[in-house]
């Protein structure tokens, strides 16, 4: 059952009330929206009296999406919520700029010596305001007392700007949570996977694999490894089964490096026979399985080696905190009869939980960050000669184009090129533009738009060049499941809903119960 979250004036949290209560006070102006994401109201006065019930937060902590829930005192979820990073991008900016930094020591320009020796790996530090980056002292002494330069190792914890800002994430999440729903108590997943109980059962007894999570751990192990589908056949719809890669008859063991997950039918077809004795197309898919499922899960070692910065992020609260794992997860999610989701993986970490408002949309959040310093947009690279920007406003002191001039102030052309007698351009290139404010709009706000293909809301993606006299053009990224999910349209045809604060929100419906 949705809740709305609720405040008073003074910012203090109060129970979270039902979407028509919230209507109420607004439609009678009793509250007014304090927060669009996650939407909250504030009452217009103060409450003296409070009396909260108690609310769980839990966590799923995913590599490319992270599961977070509310659930209340009788395990009915408040409200589901993924979390998208994006550790991909932040580790393909960091590679581009590698790249550009030690190209540049191969071409022919100045030598640029390797700055290496002298960097140190900062490791970011948890303090009160959250997790913070602490300046290394360089200065270093020789034994004669004399300061030099040294290369400085890395710092102990320190972890890949990738990996840290998935915990940056969801740090920043919490804290929004809690300061307006009432939270009494934290959850998280706090190991996907127990490998080593999966290689030797016996390490704390048998009677751990034999209890009421007997399966849990290897089964879905095995499933988020191969993406739920029939390794053989490619299914996805139909129950999947452990599948012995080298039959248990012939020598083969229960070690996960031998199991993979198959459909009914090609595990019967397959049998106990060996991949060499199978042939045919069936036989180079075991002989492919047997590769694959000795390799290591990426997605899983992420997640395991920012496990530790999650739970001291969340022990930084002060807050109760319980930990879970993959195969209680599971387990609690299957008896609740609810389908393979993060935000109902994240309700199912500390118990069964109760799902009665599945109509209710759920809250999608993209990271997107600021944008990167050298980020130079899609603008047109201009090869050679002078250029300068002209800010054309209206009547109203809003800027409605940038136009592109020469020298001279008239508008800028590219120069011409003799190619009869080959003559190079000039060596520099001028400067790209990107528009990042526009009559009071900034890249990655959250606006409305409304153009001849409906009415969107999603990120002010970027500006777009403009003819003279014309409104600005803008492009607004609406769905983020595909490449592009962009719609165009000008500033005259949208409307802020909320500035950028490094994040997108999308709303879509929940997967139904099963029946």
């Amino acid at each position: 059952m949705l809740k709305i979250a609720v405040v008073d004036q003074n910012k203090q949290v109060l129970e979270p009330c039902h979407p028509a209560v919230a209507r109420q006070l607004l439609r009678a102006g009793k509250a007014a929206v304090l927060k669009q994401y996650p939407f909250t109201i504030i009452l217009k006065r103060s409450v003296v009296e409070t009396h909260t019930t108690d609310y769980t937060l839990s966590v799923d902590p995913g590599s490319q999406c992270t599961g977070i829930a509310i659930t209340d005192s009788e395990n009915r979820i408040v409200i589901k919520i993924e979390l998208h990073h994006r550790g991909k991008a932040i580790k393909k900016g960091l590679s581009a700029r590698a790249g550009h930094r030690r190209s540049r020591r191969t071409r022919k320009l100045r030598y640029r010596e390797p700055r290496w020796r002298n960097r140190a790996r900062k490791a970011p530090t948890l303090t009160a305001d959250g997790w913070q980056y602490k300046k290394v002292d360089r200065a270093v002494t020789s034994k004669d007392g004399k300061p030099k330069q040294k290369w400085h190792p890395s710092q102990k914890g320190w972890i890949p700007p990738s990996l840290m800002s998935r915990v940056f994430n969801i740090e920043t999440w919490v804290r929004r949570l809690c300061k307006v729903y009432p939270i009494t108590h934290l959850a998280v997943e706090h190991v996907k996977f127990d490998t080593q109980k999966m290689a030797n059962p016996e390490i704390e007894g048998v009677e751990y694999q034999q209890g009421t999570l007997h399966g849990y751990e290897v089964r879905q192990y095995l499933l988020e490894k191969f993406n739920h589908k029939c390794f053989y056949c490619g299914i996805s719809n139909e129950r999947l089964e452990i599948e012995h890669i080298i039959p248990e008859a012939k020598g083969g063991t229960h070690r996960v490096s031998n199991l993979t997950v198959s459909c009914k039918p090609c595990n019967r077809e397959k049998g106990d026979r060996l991949p060499d004795e199978i042939g045919g197309t069936l036989g180079k898919r075991v002989e492919q399985a047997l590769k694959a499922a000795g390799e290591p899960m990426k997605d899983a070692a992420t997640v395991n080696s920012i496990r530790w910065k999650i739970s001291e992020t969340l022990e930084h609260t002060g807050l109760p905190l319980f930990y879970g794992t993959g195969g209680r997860t599971k387990h609690n999610r299957t008896q609740a009869d609810l389908d393979k989701t993060h935000y109902y993986d994240a309700a199912s970490v500390n118990c069964v939980p109760i799902d009665d408002g599945t109509h209710h949309p759920v809250l999608s959040i993209h990271a997107v960050g600021y944008g990167y310093r050298a980020d130079l947009g899609d603008s047109k690279i201009y090869t050679s000669g002078y250029m300068k920007t002209v800010k054309v406003k209206d009547a109203n002191n809003k800027i409605v184009m940038i136009e592109r001039k020469d020298r001279k102030g008239k508008p800028y052309k590219m120069p011409k090129i003799n190619k009869e007698k080959s003559v190079p351009a000039p060596g520099f290139r001028g400067p790209q533009i990107r528009i990042e404010r526009c009559a009071g709009f900034a890249r990655l706000d959250m606006v409305e738009i409304q153009n001849r293909t409906g009415r969107f809301i999603g990120s002010l993606n970027c500006f777009d060049e403009t003819a003279t006299g014309k409104p600005q053009k803008v492009r607004v990224k609406v769905d983020f499941t595909k490449p592009d999910g962009r719609t165009s349209g000008n500033i005259t045809q949208i409307k802020k809903i909320m500035s950028r604060d490094g994040y997108a929100y999308t709303h879509h419906k929940p997967t139904p119960r099963r029946r």
